[in-house]
Parts: structure tokens; C-alpha cells; sequence
């Protein structure tokens, strides 16, 4: 697994955890809720009917930051809670009072905050792999549209 950064359209450079085997991973919500709350990544109010966002929090003395996995529906509708999700590239964001989570291009990662978030993805990933779950073919599906 490694990190890398992307500059994106809105202007933020984003830190992307590349080499998880997550990004793609399609699963049906109640399964991915429950495995992503067993290694810390809740979704308390991140998500509409068509996406969830499961963060895990971590306070160290260089900050508060985030470790975020999106996901998005391709079938059903998340607030009904049964929704097929598929998994996006997990992200790592530092949060500042009363702003929220920023990802700037000035923002500084602690090696051992990283090296963490790659752990805990690890075992996120063997988790869904006893269900064997299986990448989507992006070509062939389209997120949901919210109702």
C-alpha cells in the first residue's frame, strides 16, 4: 500500500491511500456498515440517499484528522438501508475549528498516522475478502440518483 497526492478540480490536494484493493469493492450497506464500525469508521451523519462517508477520527498532538472512505450507491437507497455501495479511494484530511476537514496542499501527515490508516485498511480489506467481494466494472454502472 502507498500514499500519494492528487491535485483536484476544487483546488485541494488530496491524499489518497493507493494499493488498498478497496476502491471498486461493491457490497451490499448493512455488511459494510458493520465491518467499517468494527475497525472504528462510523458514518454518523455522512451520507444522503445515494452516498455514505465512514471516518475515523484520531486526535494527536500534531491535530485532529480524519481517515475517510466514500462510498456511493449503484442500487437501492441508503436511507431505507438497502443499498449496494461501492467503495471509492480512502482519503486522509486534517480538520481546523470551525471550518471542518481540509485536504491543502500545505497539510502536513504524521508517518505514524499514516502508517496506521494503512492498518486499519488492511484489515478492512481482509474482512470484505471473506465475503468475497468483488471489484465493480465502473463502465457498467452509474451512481443513483438522489429522490
Amino acid at each position: 500500500m502507498s500514499v500519494y497526492f492528487v491535485r483536484e478540480p476544487k483546488g485541494g490536494l488530496y491524499m489518497y491511500f493507493e494499493n488498498t484493493n478497496l476502491e471498486n469493492l461493491t457490497a451490499d450497506q448493512e455488511l459494510l456498515v458493520s465491518i467499517m464500525k468494527k475497525h472504528g469508521l462510523e458514518c454518523d451523519g455522512g451520507w444522503d440517499y445515494e452516498r455514505m462517508t465512514f471516518d475515523k477520527r484520531f486526535d494527536t498532538r500534531e491535530g485532529r484528522y480524519y481517515l475517510r472512505v466514500f462510498a456511493y450507491a449503484i442500487s437501492g437507497d441508503v436511507g431505507a438501508h438497502d443499498a449496494i455501495l461501492t467503495l471509492m479511494k480512502p482519503v486522509l484530511g486534517k480538520y481546523y475549528y470551525p471550518h471542518g476537514v481540509e485536504y491543502g496542499d500545505d497539510e502536513v501527515y504524521p508517518a505514524h498516522l499514516v502508517k496506521k490508516c494503512e492498518e486499519i485498511l488492511k484489515k478492512v480489506k481482509l474482512e470484505l475478502d471473506q465475503f468475497s467481494i468483488e471489484p465493480t466494472n465502473k463502465n457498467n454502472f452509474e451512481p443513483v440518483n438522489a429522490r
